[in-house]
């Protein structure tokens, strides 16, 4: 086999791959309108399921490296009205303080990826790393009362990814 060929056949499997790993990961060909049972076809199993009023929301979480979660939400009849990308600052700014609760941060902006308790405050809080403006490495946290009612948000780098320190580096 000639490098050409060789070339040729790595490129060909790399982007193989590229478009498996897109489809697996909801940028596939989900379209509203679409039922139930084809998204979870096309997309695969959720990560969440929630209730929303006549509603239903499929959350598929794609964990800590990922940066991203993807929300379907589907009509009384089980048709697909969106699918969205949900880890962006529109959706965080739909978070507010003193009235949101941990229900409508969950269906909001889904699961968190890492949840932590602070025994001196008596708050939790709930983290999602993302893309901020599709380029910085970011990490939003919401904070929650012992009521379970947002107290705060904050956005800052993710520390993963950060140079210095014990971020995996780049």
């Amino acid at each position: 086999m000639s490098i050409k060929k060789f070339i040729y056949l790595i490129y060909i499997l790399s982007m193989s791959l590229v478009l498996t790993a897109c489809q697996s990961w909801g940028v596939g060909s989900v379209k509203p309108g679409q039922s139930e049972s084809d998204v979870i076809a096309l997309v695969g199993q959720p990560t969440h399921r929630y209730a929303n009023g006549h509603q239903t929301i499929l959350e598929y979480m794609r964990g800590r490296m990922g940066q991203a979660t993807h929300m379907a939400t589907f009509d009384a009849n089980g048709n697909l009205i969106s699918y969205r990308q949900v880890l962006t600052m529109a959706y965080f700014s739909k978070i507010k303080p003193g009235e949101t609760n941990k229900e409508g941060v969950l269906r909001i902006i889904g699961a968190p990826s890492v949840t932590n308790f602070y025994s001196r405050s008596g708050e939790e809080s709930w983290s999602y790393p993302f893309k901020q403006d599709g380029a910085w490495d970011s990490l939003m946290a919401v904070y929650f009362d012992q009521a379970g009612v947002v107290t705060k948000l904050e956005n800052g780098p993710d520390p993963l990814f950060e140079r210095e320190g014990r971020g995996r580096g780049r």
